[in-house]
């Protein structure tokens, strides 16, 4: 199984690229800090036996995101699961937010996924397989407060999903929605939130292995998980 990661270098892309390994999948990988990733990435090798790449990539940037695919397409003869997980938050209003926030919201968390799928589609097609996931938001499906150009960003992420899952089912190509609310990852860390009050990145990843394991002729098209006790 081949598999692609973006934004895979902590977080819930980081327990993504885990979970995959420990059932035999060559990676491909990628964030803005792979450098820190290297001893991990030897652990997943050496622990697993398996082939994983990475590549240090700005997804926020068109030209980054094309040598990203270009490099995928090398090293990969066919593409089995991608996972657009690459995502940046910041808080704020539309009235107030600073200039520009819209747009890099839109760059990061839409044009990344938009950009990687539509360079990586034509080999899922030619093969006639394979499994895309968006790691959207709660944010997506419910405005919130101080959410701003973050929920306008991950409403179209998960519009891009809804129109990707159509346009794709004539060629048995899977197109999954992950809608996660609060999950404990370094974001969270000096925020006094206590870990068990909200949900573990594995959890997430657990959820996303477990759909792209299910026959060819089914599809969750949505994953929407919350803490048990409910969003903060």
């Amino acid at each position: 199984m081949n598999v692609v990661i973006t934004g895979a270098s902590k977080g819930i892309g980081k327990a993504v690229a885990e979970k995959f390994a420990s059932h035999g999948a060559d990676l491909f990988l990628c964030s803005r800090h792979i450098e820190d990733t290297a001893a991990w990435q030897g652990q997943l090798m050496n622990k697993y036996n398996i082939a994983v790449s990475c590549m240090n990539t700005d997804m926020s940037v068109k030209d980054e995101v094309l040598a990203f695919s270009k490099k995928v397409l090398d090293a990969f003869d066919g593409i089995d699961v991608l996972v657009n997980n690459a995502g940046l938050f910041e808080p704020g209003s539309v009235h107030n937010e600073p200039e520009g926030t819209l747009e890099r919201m839109i760059d990061v968390n839409l044009y990344s996924a938009y950009h990687l799928t539509r360079a990586l589609l034509p080999l899922m097609m030619k093969h006639r397989k394979g499994h895309v996931f968006n790691l959207c938001s709660i944010a997506s499906a419910a405005a919130y407060k101080n959410g701003g150009a973050y929920s306008i960003s991950k409403f179209a992420l998960y519009g891009f999903s809804k129109n990707l899952r159509e346009e794709l089912k004539t060629y048995n190509i899977k197109v999954t929605a992950v809608l996660p609310g609060a999950a404990y990852t370094d974001s969270w860390s000096g925020s006094g939130i206590d870990p068990k009050r909200i949900m573990e990145a594995k959890d997430v990843a657990d959820m996303i292995w477990a759909a792209s394991q299910l026959s060819p002729q089914a599809c969750v098209e949505d994953i929407l998980m919350r803490p048990q006790r409910g969003d903060l």
